[in-house]
């Protein structure tokens, strides 16, 4: 099936199957994918340790969601940097050292729950409340991947592939993030939970070494004037995308994985090693579906696959709430996961094909600082709405997001992409 966002002949040429390059690109794949991959462990790991580290603190739920919401502006504030900069200082540098501030900001957390604090390691951008939103790192591989792959449907499945990973070591973060508490009922001298996100900074120096492997094509070519480019030719599409990616990102804010385990533990009583496997799970059903995304944006269209995907899981998510019990939650959870993340690696590609080569790190910077500060407004008001009604925040969440699909599919089904 074709629709008008996608162009026949998109394949490389050499491999009609618009395959995954090899030589360099394959090896800069392989890199980043790995990277990808530690670092997903780690946040998946340190989502519910940190969530769970903020319910047992004493914490009011105002400084909670602001703690929360502060890890979402630095989001946005990192990729502001990220947009205007990395392609001058160069890639593979900004990539490093964003992992060396990974380190430190890791490190505050798993040693303080002092909310200044908190806060301004928050605000480094580089502290993940979900196993697959990195902030100004993400931005920064959604520029490079599309270096290291063929065009067409080799780009889709490229970026399937780097969500998969996300997820599928995302899952397995959050249920060793169970681990802790498990031990502690055995060997009673088993430090706090929060200890164990000291596994940031060890995690973010492998990542930086690993990232100081990539080649220099990854990097953007100058223009012929020497000048690095920003947004030229695709300028007016990227804000139209920005603006409706930063409505769905406002709805997201409202039930980060962060403040689901907040919510669950509170609500139902649950613990932590219990919400790691609940993301155990939720991780393994998100990496299933990054491949099939992969597949089924090569048949029915990437802007399709990111609309009828999205639309059902928006209304799973508004049922959570009222489910009576902790089982009937936690499925009704699982069954919004499942789909609710195959629009991720459609959106991906669909950003990186309508843009220029040279526009893309600018691209992907821009429309994630556009998500990123919209994300923390979802928070705070959540964090509002949870005196109104507990389930609120779910509620709100998916209203919002089905009125971005919805929006989307009007504004961009007769677009027809670059590549």
């Amino acid at each position: 099936m074709t629709d008008s966002n996608r162009r026949p002949g998109a394949a490389a040429a050499g491999a009609p199957d618009g395959g995954v390059a090899g030589g360099r690109g394959g090896r800069d794949l392989r890199i980043l994918f790995t990277v990808q991959g530690l670092r997903a462990l780690l946040y998946g790991f340190g989502s519910v340790l940190i969530g769970s580290a903020l319910a047992a603190s004493g914490m009011s739920g105002f400084r909670v969601t602001l703690v929360i919401a502060s890890m979402l502006a630095g989001f946005a504030l990192a990729s502001v940097a990220i947009g205007t900069r990395a392609d001058r200082w160069g890639r593979r540098r900004t990539y490093a050292g964003l992992f060396v501030v990974m380190a430190a900001a890791g490190t505050v957390f798993a040693l303080t729950t002092w909310p200044p604090a908190l806060v301004i390691a928050a605000l480094t951008g580089t502290v993940s409340v979900e196993a697959n939103e990195s902030g100004p790192i993400t931005s920064l591989e959604q520029a490079m991947i599309p270096h290291a792959a063929l065009r067409g449907a080799g780009r889709t499945r490229a970026f399937a592939r780097y969500n998969f990973v996300a997820y599928a070591a995302g899952s397995l973060g959050a249920l060793a993030a169970g681990g802790p508490d498990l031990f502690r009922r055995f060997f009673p001298a088993v430090p706090p939970s929060q200890r164990f996100l000291l596994a940031y900074p060890l995690i973010a120096i492998a990542c930086a070494a690993l990232a100081a492997r990539l080649s220099a094509s990854v990097e953007a070519s100058p223009r012929r004037d020497g000048r690095r480019p920003l947004l030229d030719r695709s300028r007016g599409r990227v804000a139209g995308l920005a603006a409706l990616f930063a409505a769905d990102a406002f709805g997201g804010g409202f039930v980060v994985n962060t403040f689901v385990v907040y919510w669950f533990e509170t609500r139902f009583h649950t613990s932590a090693d219990v919400m790691g496997v609940v993301f155990f799970g939720a991780g393994l059903l998100q990496a299933a579906s990054s491949i099939a995304a992969g597949w089924l944006g090569s048949r029915i269209g990437l802007l399709n696959t990111m609309v009828f995907t999205h639309l059902p899981s928006n209304l799973l998510l508004m049922v959570v709430p009222l489910m009576p019990t902790l089982p009937a939650a936690v499925a009704v959870l699982l069954a919004r996961f499942a789909i609710s993340q195959m629009d991720v690696p459609a959106r991906q590609a669909y950003l990186a094909s309508m843009v220029d080569p040279d526009e893309r790190t600018a691209a992907a910077a821009y429309t994630n600082t556009a998500r990123y500060a919209a994300r923390p407004l979802g928070q705070l008001l959540g964090g509002a709405l949870l005196g109104a009604a507990f389930g609120a925040p779910f509620v709100a969440a998916g209203a919002v997001k089905i009125a971005y699909d919805l929006t989307l599919l009007r504004t961009f089904r007769r677009v027809r992409l670059h590549e």
